[in-house]
């Protein structure tokens, strides 16, 4: 019971050693690029071009989630429990995910960092979440995006690559076959 209880232990040790640093940069770089979006880009709306139009940054507030999706008066609420419930999900993951499973680990810390980056936003205003990255050509613009979204989504599509690959190593011998006694 100890040896178990101990491993254990090494193991979520293991695991925040890549875990931390990564929640760590990305929670930072989010609110450090969103403060300097606030102060810098007023007017709300109005691009910068950064690499001719198709990089440019203007600020937004969404106060739904990502692609506009809206929900009326009451999605910062819902948004903020979906948030906390994804959150829960992910530490469950996390704390099942072997230590050398650092991809899986290294992604789980992604979307969770960049689920923490805009429940900041969420908590500190009603206006909504900041995003200022903007890309495009001419009217064809990809939705305003921040650096916590670019976590949930390289995290996410990481994760389920990794998932992905689990499944398919997954040994034959566990898939169940018929038997044809005669």
């Amino acid at each position: 019971m100890q040896a178990t209880r101990r491993r254990g232990e090494e193991e979520l040790i293991v695991k925040a050693l890549v875990s931390w640093p990564v929640l760590i940069v990305i929670v930072l770089l989010d609110r450090l690029t969103k403060v300097l979006a606030v102060s810098l880009l007023p007017p709300s709306g109005m691009p910068h071009n950064v690499i001719g139009e198709g990089v440019r940054f203007a600020l937004v507030y969404n106060p739904g989630a990502a692609f506009g999706l809206y929900l009326g008066g009451y999605s910062r609420w819902i948004f903020m429990a979906l948030t906390l419930g994804a959150l829960v999900i992910l530490w469950r993951l996390f704390k099942q995910t072997s230590r050398d499973d650092i991809w899986r680990v290294f992604a789980i810390s992604l979307v969770a960092a960049g689920a923490i980056g805009n429940l900041i936003d969420r908590v500190q205003t009603e206006l909504g979440v900041v995003d200022f990255i903007d890309v495009g050509v001419g009217v064809h613009r990809w939705p305003t995006f921040n650096v916590a979204d670019m976590a949930v989504s390289t995290g996410a599509f990481l994760l389920a690559w990794v998932l992905w690959g689990d499944e398919r190593r997954q040994p034959l011998s566990t898939v169940p076959t018929e038997s044809h006694d005669e």
